[in-house]
């Protein structure tokens, strides 16, 4: 990045048309897209103002923000505390990688073929982290594992910690690909992690698991940290097969 102050965009934002109710997450996205594209900004340029997004499109404050942490998790937008938005590379409607869509009928055919992708990312990621993690990537693996452990034994299952558990190691491969192609399947891997069927015991079979994953990553042993993770999910897919008859 330059030492140049970046340019600011000052101008109206003619460009920015009012949205209508459907879909508001991806037409925020395909408008900001658009206008950086028209408007000409450049890569060090400061977007416009979180309240003049919501205001020109009509939008609200959450899906301005969501718009924005995916743009992020892209590597297109990068946010400075308390200074703004701004854009590392040009984009266009066209080059946004919009979240990726499941179109099966069923729940049960939802996660099983989001469990196709899970087994090669997480694998991968499982195995990378065993040869990259820091001293950092294991103190955070280590503490989401144990809060992970610990709601688990109160309440039976712990989804959302446990997603923050995988999440570490995906930080730990120390490939930001992995993160992006997480936010493009965001919705689809969430699934995962809310209780499917109704069932607080889905895949709890797998929780010990977890703890011979992270010692085995901890252990710089990729061959181990894959045949872990590929063992958690298998007894995730006998799960979602046995609990979806």
């Amino acid at each position: 990045m330059s030492d140049q102050l970046p340019s600011v965009w000052t101008a109206d934002l003619d460009g920015l048309l009012p949205l209508p109710p459907m879909d508001r997450l991806r037409d925020t996205l395909d408008a900001l897209g658009r206008f950086v594209e028209g408007s000409g900004l450049k890569a060090g340029d400061r977007l416009p103002a979180e309240r003049e997004l919501m205001q020109a499109l009509g939008v609200g404050r959450s899906t301005i923000r969501e718009a924005a942490r995916q743009l992020q998790a892209l590597g297109v937008v990068e946010t400075r505390k308390g200074s703004g938005s701004y854009l590392l590379r040009p984009i266009s409607a066209a080059t946004i990688h919009m979240p990726l869509s499941i179109t099966a009928t069923g729940l049960r055919e939802a996660l099983l073929q989001t469990l196709d992708i899970r087994r090669g990312l997480e694998a991968e990621a499982s195995a990378l982290a065993a040869i990259r993690h820091t001293a950092d990537d294991l103190a955070r693996m280590s503490e989401r594992l144990v809060e992970m452990e610990r709601v688990h034994r109160l309440n039976g299952t712990a989804g959302p910690e446990d997603l923050l558990f995988h999440l570490s190691i995906y930080d730990a491969a120390q490939n930001p690909l992995f993160r992006q192609l997480l936010e493009q399947m965001r919705e689809a891997f969430e699934r995962f992690f809310t209780k499917p069927f109704d069932r607080p015991d889905f895949a709890g079979r797998s929780f010990p698991l977890h703890r011979e994953m992270f010692d085995a990553i901890a252990a710089r042993d990729p061959g181990v940290a894959r045949e872990k993770t590929l063992a958690i999910l298998d007894i995730v897919e006998e799960d979602i097969k046995d609990m979806s008859q």
